[in-house]
C-alpha cells in the first residue's frame, strides 16, 4: 500500500512519499534505544512540562491539523476539530495524574512483617522504545492516548501510522519535537505494514500497542508472542445498542443516531447493532430512521457536513458488500443503501432490519453509517442477541428500571457499559475490550501502567 494522502472526497491524490529504508530505520532505532536511557531519568515535573507545552501547541495548531485529518481520512471538519482539542485536554490529564498514579505503593504493613522485611515497596518504571501501530479512523487520537501516558511513565515511542494519514503522522513528531522532546522520545516510521514485523522482532523494542483491525492484531500479537513481549490490543467492535421499554425514547433515539455516524460511522466503538424491546420496536425504529435519513451528507470541510466520505474505496466496497450480502438474505432496507452517484467514496445512513444470523452483518463489524435493527421479545433475549458477537469492546443501554441496569452491567459482554448515553473515551477512564475486540487496557491509571515493570523492592532489617 503506498504512502500517500489520497482526499476521500475525490480521490485525488495530494501528497507520497517513499518508504523510510533500512538504514535511516537503523539510525532511528539506535535514537530511540539511547533516548530512553536519559529521558527515563528525568522528573515527572520535567515530563509534565514537556507535555503541557505539546497540549499548548496541538490547541494553537487545531484548525490547521484539523484540515489535514479531514483531507486525508474524510472526518466532517468539526469532529476533527473536536479530536484536536480532546488530545490536548488528555496531554494535559496525564501531565497532571502521572505522578500520583505511579506513585511508589506501600504493602500492608502485617504483610510486610510477614515477609521478614523491613520495608517492601511497589515500584512502576519505564519498560523502553514501545512500537504503537495506529490505524487511520482517529489519527491523532489513536495516537494521543498511547502516547501521553507512555511519555509521562517514562517510555519513548515509535509510531508506525496507517499509510494513508502520513502527514498527521508527520505532524505527531513535529509537535513533540517542537514541545522540547528530544529527538528520539517519539519518532514517526514511515513504513508498510510489511516492516512491522522485523522491527517487532528488534531486541531495541520492548513493548508494542495496536489499534486495528482483527488481522493486523493477530499478526502483531503472534510475533510479539514469540519474542516474549508485551502488547495492548484494541482491535474491532460490532457494540449493542439496547433500548427497553422504559427508556426515553427520544433521547435514544437522537443520540443512536449519533453513535452510529460519528466520524462517518468508522469507529471501533460506534453503536452498530440497535437491539430494541418489542414494546418500543416501532416507535423507536420511526424515530431513528427519520434521524438517519436527516443527516447531511457531503464535503467534509463544510461545518454543517453531518456525514462525509469514507476513508477509501475498498471500505466502501467492503461495506457495500455487507449490505447486499444483508439484502440477499431478506433483510429490510428502510433507508439508504444505494451507492450515490459522483465522486468520492460516499455512502450514505442506511438502517436494516430483519437481520438473522446467517448473514455476514451479524458477525462482522460493519465500518461505516450502516445500522442494523433487531427486535427482542424481552431483557433475556435482549442479552442474547448483545452477547452473540465475536466482538466485545463498548455496549449501550437505555433504561430507567434499576434492576434491569444491573443485570446488564453484570452479563453484557463487553469492557465498557453505558447506560442511558454514548460510548466515549476519557482520560480517566480504562478503554479496551474483550473477546476478539482485544486485551489490555488503555487511558486511567489502568493504561499508564501496561507499559511499565511493576517491580517488588524487599529492603531487609
Amino acid at each position: 500500500m503506498p504512502i500517500a494522502t489520497v482526499n476521500p472526497a475525490n480521490g485525488e491524490t495530494l501528497k507520497t512519499y517513499e518508504p523510510m529504508g533500512e538504514e535511516e530505520l537503523e539510525r532511528r532505532l539506535q535514537l530511540a534505544a539511547a533516548t530512553f536511557r536519559t529521558y527515563r531519568a528525568i522528573s515527572f515535573v520535567d515530563r509534565a512540562r514537556l507535555l503541557l507545552r505539546a497540549a499548548d501547541l496541538l490547541d494553537e495548531d487545531r484548525r490547521e491539523i484539523g484540515r489535514v485529518m479531514t483531507t486525508e481520512m474524510g472526518k466532517p471538519i468539526k469532529q476533527a476539530w473536536a479530536e484536536a482539542a480532546k488530545c490536548a485536554k488528555s496531554m494535559r490529564w496525564y501531565a497532571e495524574h502521572a505522578e500520583t498514579l505511579l506513585a511508589d505503593e506501600e504493602p500492608a504493613e502485617a504483610d510486610v512483617r510477614d515477609s521478614g522485611a523491613s520495608r517492601v515497596r511497589v515500584r512502576y518504571r519505564p519498560l523502553g522504545p514501545v512500537l504503537a501501530v495506529m490505524p487511520w479512523n482517529f489519527p491523532l487520537w489513536q495516537v494521543i492516548r498511547f502516547a501521553a501516558p507512555a511519555l509521562m511513565a517514562g517510555n519513548v515511542g515509535l509510531l508506525k501510522h496507517a499509510s494513508n494519514v502520513p502527514q498527521t503522522a508527520l505532524y505527531l513528531e513535529d509537535l513533540f519535537h517542537r514541545a522540547g522532546f528530544t529527538e528520539g522520545c517519539f519518532q514517526t516510521l514511515l513504513i508498510g505494514s510489511g516492516a512491522v514485523d522485523d522491527i517487532l522482532r528488534d531486541e531495541r523494542v520492548k513493548a508494542a500497542t495496536l489499534t486495528g483491525s482483527e488481522p493486523a492484531g493477530r499478526a502483531v500479537a503472534s510475533t510479539a508472542g514469540e519474542m516474549v513481549k508485551k502488547t495492548v490490543l484494541e482491535l474491532g467492535g460490532s457494540d449493542p445498542y439496547v433500548v427497553m421499554p422504559s427508556a426515553d425514547l427520544d433521547r435514544a433515539a437522537g443520540v443512536a443516531v449519533t453513535a452510529r455516524v460519528q466520524n462517518n460511522g468508522q469507529s471501533c466503538i460506534a453503536a452498530k447493532r440497535f437491539i430494541v424491546h418489542t414494546d418500543v420496536y416501532d416507535a423507536f425504529a420511526e424515530k431513528f430512521v427519520a434521524g438517519m435519513k436527516a443527516l447531511k451528507v457531503g464535503d467534509p470541510l463544510e461545518e454543517d457536513t453531518e456525514v462525509g466520505p469514507l476513508a477509501s474505496e475498498q471500505g466502501r466496497d467492503d461495506l457495500e458488500e455487507l449490505v447486499d450480502d444483508a439484502r440477499r438474505g431478506g433483510a429490510g432496507v428502510l433507508c439508504g443503501g444505494e451507492r450515490p452517484d459522483g465522486p468520492g467514496w460516499y455512502y450514505p445512513p442506511t438502517v436494516l432490519a430483519g437481520i438473522t444470523r446467517e448473514m455476514r452483518i451479524h458477525r462482522e463489524e460493519a465500518f461505516g453509517p450502516v445500522a442494523t435493527l433487531y427486535r427482542a421479545g424481552d431483557l433475556d433475549e435482549a442479552l442474547l442477541i448483545a452477547n452473540d458477537s465475536p466482538f466485545g469492546l463498548s455496549s449501550n443501554v437505555w433504561t430507567r428500571d434499576d434492576a434491569e441496569v444491573e443485570r446488564f452491567t453484570r452479563d453484557l459482554e463487553a469492557g465498557s457499559v453505558y447506560v442511558n448515553g454514548m460510548t466515549a473515551s476519557h482520560p480517566a477512564f480504562p478503554f479496551g475490550g474483550v473477546k476478539r475486540s482485544g486485551y489490555g487496557r488503555e487511558l486511567s491509571g489502568h493504561g499508564i501502567r501496561e507499559f511499565c515493570n511493576i517491580t517488588t523492592v524487599w529492603q531487609g532489617a
